[in-house]
């Protein structure tokens, strides 16, 4: 962890913060979801590195040590698409691998359909191909006390977090977002409600861990989170008939909650998904929860790199 060097970058008028190891050519670009920030790529910056390409994370605009933007309730995934290509424009990058998760994955998506010419690859943990918009996560198939749904609605969420400190907060999220199934809350309730404290984090993820995020979560808050992804994830954005033709790779754990959103399975196991996607490989990983990548960092690493260098230019 020592070797991975630090940096704010001028992008669009904000700083971000910008994590890198490695060097050369070979790009591989991590984009984190919620509540996540570039630490949550800490294995597998190392492993690429290690195998001879340059490993960059960041925290996105309003999240971690990146700067907020200046109008956080009207950020939306537009702006984390066009973020990531400045980003790689700023890094002098011409082309890269995008790896996504949760929500990284629609940036990756975006710029993949958008900006063809800067991708080699696409790697997505958690999430099929979705395109932010009505079309995308149907809400209105979902129960009205899942947490996507409950956290969309402007001060409901703030009230629910603020109840708590900020390591509690992620804490909790960690604990739910880990299990298999949906995070519903009922009508008398709020989403940490659901967590039991004395619960304690899953074994792979250190308490040590935790003071990283919760440090992040402190200077950064929740606003701009709260936006992005889940009181934008329904505006169009602008994207018809979408398609991704790099070479792209979905890590999927069986036990991801997302498994159960409605006609996911099928979308994926039948292959719907590839109608967007026609260069598309699924991996399965039986006991992979939400946060793979940290729960089993080992696999995820041989996955990653395995596609890194099947599709590298020689």
């Amino acid at each position: 962890m020592e070797k991975i060097q630090h940096s704010h970058v001028q992008v669009q008028g904000l700083k971000l913060h910008v994590a890198q190891i490695g060097t050369g050519p070979k790009v591989v670009l991590f984009l984190h979801g919620f509540p996540e920030i570039w630490y949550s790529w800490r294995h597998q910056m190392i492993a690429v590195a290690n195998a001879g390409f340059r490993a960059v994370a960041f925290d996105c605009r309003g999240y971690g040590l990146s700067d907020q933007p200046p109008e956080p309730e009207k950020a939306n995934f537009n702006d984390l698409a066009d973020e990531v290509v400045a980003l790689l424009d700023s890094l002098a990058i011409d082309k890269a691998f995008l790896v996504g998760k949760d929500f990284g994955a629609f940036s990756a998506f975006m710029v993949a359909v958008t900006h063809p010419e800067r991708v080699l690859g696409v790697i997505t943990l958690g999430i099929p191909f979705l395109i932010p918009g009505p079309l995308g996560i149907q809400l209105d198939l979902l129960p009205k006390g899942f947490y996507v749904i409950r956290w969309a609605e402007p001060g409901r969420a703030e009230a629910d977090f603020g109840r708590f400190d900020v390591k509690t907060v992620v804490r909790n999220i960690y604990i739910l977002f880990c299990r298999s199934e949906l995070q519903v809350a009922g009508d008398n309730e709020e989403i940490m409600d659901l967590v039991d404290p004395s619960t304690p984090l899953p074994p792979w993820f250190t308490e040590e861990d935790l003071d990283v995020y919760a440090t992040s979560y402190q200077n950064s808050g929740f606003r701009n989170a709260l936006q992005v992804p889940y009181r934008c994830i329904q505006l169009d954005c602008g994207i018809t008939n979408p398609k991704v033709i790099a070479p792209s790779l979905l890590i999927m754990g069986e036990k991801d909650y997302v498994m159960k959103f409605p006609g996911m399975e099928d979308y994926m196991r039948k292959g719907i998904v590839k109608q967007f996607m026609p260069n598309l490989d699924i991996t399965f990983m039986p006991e992979g929860n939400h946060f793979v990548q940290e729960q089993l960092p080992e696999q995820v690493n041989e996955l990653i790199l395995t596609f890194l260098n099947k599709n590298s230019c020689t």
